[in-house]
């Protein structure tokens, strides 16, 4: 079995808001499925990085986990900051559960232990973000991420954020910090598209490998984590 992840999936099969209409984005439904099924097995794992759909809610939420659910692997999903739809854990289990999508799961302040490492994450906090730029929007993605990663029981835990914690030209150190502390040697993250993604780290800092995975910047193909 392999773990894959990929980030920016921006679904809207039922929302107004084509991603076709961007440079790279054409047919990218088709594109992703396509590549998707081309690497991912059925018994494969597969992390979507946040910015799963533009619905808003959970009606208009079924026919884009209708596709995810169609394609290979087990997914487990975490928040990103256009991720609107997003609910209670208890409510987001009982969606999939009512509508038979068997094959996803959440990532929202808990942890997924495999064979010998763990998955942990949350959708994190970066500087571009539209909510409230306080001290307590922050500590609360802080505490949330040391929640996921306390879960945990295996030695290796890799870390999944939608926000990146870290640009060429930018640092979210309270986040930065929490990595270094808990021992986190891989992070992967999302968020970054088109330009920005000239900001992007792809390598290691302060002894942890990042790397970005938003899907245009990955040509639309699950990204290789591990094999287990």
């Amino acid at each position: 079995m392999s773990l894959y992840v990929i980030a920016d999936t921006h679904l809207s099969f039922c929302a107004d808001k084509p991603m076709d209409t961007f440079q790279g984005w054409e047919n990218y439904t088709h594109r992703l499925k396509k590549n998707w099924n081309s690497v991912v097995e059925k018994e494969d794992y597969v992390v979507i990085v946040g910015d799963i759909s533009w619905a808003m809610n959970f009606n208009e939420l079924v026919e884009d986990f209708t596709y995810i659910n169609s394609l290979n692997g087990q997914k487990i999903i975490l928040k990103g900051n256009h991720d609107y739809w997003w609910n209670t854990l208890t409510k987001m289990n009982k969606f999939v559960t009512d509508n038979g999508f068997d094959t996803i799961s959440f990532l929202h302040n808990n942890s997924y232990d495999f064979a010998d490492f763990s998955i942990c994450g949350s959708r994190g906090w970066f500087f571009d973000s539209q909510e409230e730029k306080d001290e307590k929007v922050l500590n609360r993605e802080v505490m949330r991420l040391k929640a996921s990663i306390e879960s945990a029981s295996r030695d290796e835990k890799i870390v999944f954020l939608h926000y990146p914690p870290v640009t060429l030209n930018e640092n979210c150190f309270e986040i930065l910090n929490l990595l270094k502390e808990k021992g986190i040697k891989k992070c992967y993250y999302g968020h970054l598209h088109g330009m920005a993604t000239r900001f992007a780290v792809n390598g290691c800092i302060d002894g942890i490998d990042f790397k970005l995975v938003s899907a245009d910047s990955l040509n639309f193909t699950p990204y290789p984590v591990k094999k287990f």
